[in-house]
């Protein structure tokens, strides 16, 4: 029922939007019919996004807690609760709502992220005020039991297995993030540390709900075949009667990530890997904690650098040289607090690391000491946004959009100036950006190899 999201995209497993097409997509399709926003009284903001192409819509509620505010000690709390939010209200008990949006033809999801958790319907535009009923009654009206609580428990440590322990590729992402954060949150999976999921209970995560499940911590998206007038006395009607929590900060506070004094490598062995890769994550800041024009030019950076096949990564490590099977980059712009910004490569088999690694960093010398190419920079800005156009048909993916930004500190007005800003990025500005924040005393290296799982530490008595 429920989807688990990581806070990367590509190549990375991705589920969470991102700025970047949210921008393009917004300006150049909805011109007509803009997003409108407003507040209730309750704090509760509200977006709407008028698509008029299919008589649907798709509702989704953003709660502004993630992983990165769970209390240390039980990392996992905020995606587990996610879980335990589809076990039913006093008045509508557990499958009530699924089996409802199943019945009429909808279909709905969960996901947690590091800055966020979101629920979502998409259902006939008929549907629209049933949805709100039942999703405001679940914000304040959930109930917990250690029968549906402590088998849920168990389902989230099966995916952990699943996802994390049985999987090379995210038990290396898992060890990069803890390495490339010393002090932010940000090092935390989203699913959790195994052993701390184990002791996670129904008062942790009914304590977790009362503190941030609240309409003063929420943002209600609604995309679709729908006008702000004409569903706005149903918002108000539905949600405004939901008591704010007056012990929710305006704003979120979470400990900073110092400035990286030094490189740092993670090197992962197991035996099921069969092609070995390496990866570099970077810190770097996101659009919500970035300089003017640094994030947009990041989004220039990671496409010049890694953005397909000619691309100067793919150029320098598949074309000139045979180095490389694959390679390509990636910039998560849309978090609250200082993101990454990675570059990926597999290695032909034969070819050492260390060889990757040079291809890697004479591409990057090359941008910050010669000038960049004007149509090579031209290039690099239309595929953003064109790649923007071509992928805003989906309706749910235009309210990701919006919430996935919203969450995290920005406006739908930077949103729908994004193609704008991309538009206006410079030369400069892109090689500005690498020589600062693609500095190796910024990063962790990541290697994943073929070979034997370290032996658990016997247990002294």
């Amino acid at each position: 029922m429920t989807a688990f999201a990581s806070p990367l995209r590509s190549a990375f497993a991705v589920l969470a939007a991102t700025l970047c097409l949210a921008g393009a997509a917004s300006a150049q399709t909805v011109k007509a019919n803009p997003p409108a926003t407003f507040t209730l009284p309750n704090g509760l903001n509200v977006v709407v996004i008028p698509d008029h192409r299919t008589p649907v819509v798709t509702q989704m509620i953003w709660y502004k807690v993630g992983s990165a505010d769970e209390t240390p000690g039980k990392s996992g709390l905020a995606h587990f609760l996610e879980h335990l939010m589809f076990k039913g209200t006093a008045k509508h008990p557990a499958g009530e709502f699924s089996q409802t949006v199943l019945k009429i033809g909808g279909n709905e999801n969960a996901f947690t992220s590091y800055d966020y958790t979101g629920y979502y319907q998409r259902v006939p535009r008929d549907q629209l005020d049933r949805m709100m009923e039942f999703e405001a009654d679940r914000m304040t009206g959930l109930v917990l039991k250690d029968e549906n609580v402590l088998p849920e428990r168990d389902v989230v440590l099966e995916e952990y297995n699943m996802r994390v322990a049985n999987n090379p590729d995210a038990r290396l992402t898992e060890q990069i993030m803890a390495a490339l954060y010393l002090n932010h949150p940000y090092g935390r999976p989203v699913i959790g540390w195994h052993q701390e999921i184990q002791k996670l209970d129904r008062e942790d995560a009914l304590a977790f709900y009362r503190r941030f499940y609240a309409p003063n911590n929420a943002t209600l998206v609604i995309a679709g075949d729908v006008e702000a007038d004409q569903i706005r006395p149903a918002i108000e009607r539905i949600y405004g009667a939901i008591p704010p929590q007056p012990a929710i900060a305006p704003q979120r506070m979470r400990p900073q990530e110092p400035t990286p004094a030094g490189p740092r490598t993670v090197t992962l062995a197991d035996p099921r890997v069969e092609q070995p890769s390496v990866r570099r994550y970077y810190l770097a800041p996101s659009a919500h904690t970035a300089a003017k024009g640094e994030s947009t030019a990041l989004e220039v950076l990671a496409q010049l650098m890694g953005g397909g096949s000619n691309s100067y990564l793919y150029r320098a490590l598949v074309i000139d040289r045979p180095l490389a099977i694959s390679v390509g980059t990636n910039y998560q712009g849309t978090a609250l607090d200082d993101t990454q910004f990675v570059v990926a490569a597999t290695p032909k088999p034969g070819v050492e690391f260390s060889e990757i690694e040079k291809a890697i960093d004479n591409v990057i010398a090359d941008i910050v000491r010669n000038p960049i190419r004007s149509e090579d920079l031209e290039r690099v800005k239309t595929q953003l946004i064109a790649e923007a156009i071509y992928a805003q048909d989906n309706q749910a993916t235009l309210a990701r959009w919006y919430g996935a930004a919203v969450t995290t500190g920005l406006t739908v007005q930077d949103i729908q100036t994004w193609p704008d800003r991309i538009r206006a990025v410079t030369a400069e500005e892109v090689r500005a950006v690498a020589q600062q924040f693609l500095d190796r005393n910024r990063s962790v290296t990541g290697y994943l190899v073929k070979g034997t799982l370290p032996k658990p530490e016997e247990k002294r008595s």
